[in-house]
């Protein structure tokens, strides 16, 4: 009877470490989420236009956890899982241009609260299947009631041809149980290399596209400033005429 309440005391305690392991998890992606919701309503407000197409999150499940433990032989240990499964919370990030994931990488990089711990880009180097996409796998701390805890999550930014790529390749992956057709798999590589090329062409349009608008607010300012001047001329100059006399 004494081990039976033993053992029960252990589970309950047990439980209560995954559920705030778990919770820590959805409180760090909270954190990021609300960070790169400002970044969006920010650019949104004061420059007219968003680098953030759109963002989705997900957190593994433990079962999904337990999957991936017993694939590399971890430890069931909470902190070994901690230190070796870093995309527990992920955050994926879609960008209207391949300017804007490095534009965005580098404005999350340099929030203070944030230590960058790995930086895969997949962009310069695509994955041999044809994946493009750029991982950063972030610290980030959340604060508990009674601690201070660190907690990874991992980004993924990619433009929407590359997310749209990838989201197929993930489901025909799986619609063949992973085993996909050799010609299948060159006909996917074809679509990732003609999904590139279409960014590369939109990136293009994109920068003649602002610098003909950056050209014409140069010419609007400066024949504001000439219209500026003539109204401050015409006064000047009756002024000067009334001294005359």
């Amino acid at each position: 009877m004494n081990n039976a309440k033993v053992d029960l005391k252990k589970l309950k305690q047990f439980k209560d470490e995954v559920t705030r392991f778990m919770m820590a998890y959805k409180f760090a992606l909270d954190e990021v989420n609300t960070k790169i919701d400002i970044l969006k309503q920010e650019f949104e407000y004061v420059h007219d236009y968003s680098p953030i197409e759109h963002v989705s999150s997900r957190l593994k499940t433990p079962e999904s956890i337990l999957n991936k433990v017993h694939r590399k032989n971890y430890s069931l240990a909470l902190d070994t899982i901690k230190e070796n499964i870093k995309d527990i919370a992920g955050i994926r990030i879609t960008c209207p241009f391949i300017s804007d994931i490095y534009n965005l990488s580098s404005m999350i990089q340099r929030q203070k609260d944030i230590e960058v711990i790995e930086e895969k880009d997949y962009i310069k180097n695509p994955k041999p299947n044809g994946y493009q996409s750029l991982h950063l796998i972030v610290k980030i701390p959340i604060f508990m009631s009674d601690r201070e805890d660190h907690v990874y999550v991992e980004v993924q930014i990619r433009t929407i041809a590359m997310d749209f790529w990838a989201s197929l390749e993930h489901k025909i992956f799986y619609k063949y149980n992973k085993e996909i057709p050799q010609r299948l798999l060159l006909e996917l590589k074809e679509a990732a290399e003609s999904a590139a090329a279409l960014d590369r062409k939109m990136e293009k349009i994109h920068k003649e596209v602002s610098n003909i608008k950056n050209e014409q607010t140069l010419e609007d300012d400066v024949q504001q400033l000439k219209i500026s001047q003539d109204k401050i001329a015409i006064p000047m100059l009756f002024l000067e005429s009334l001294l005359e006399k």
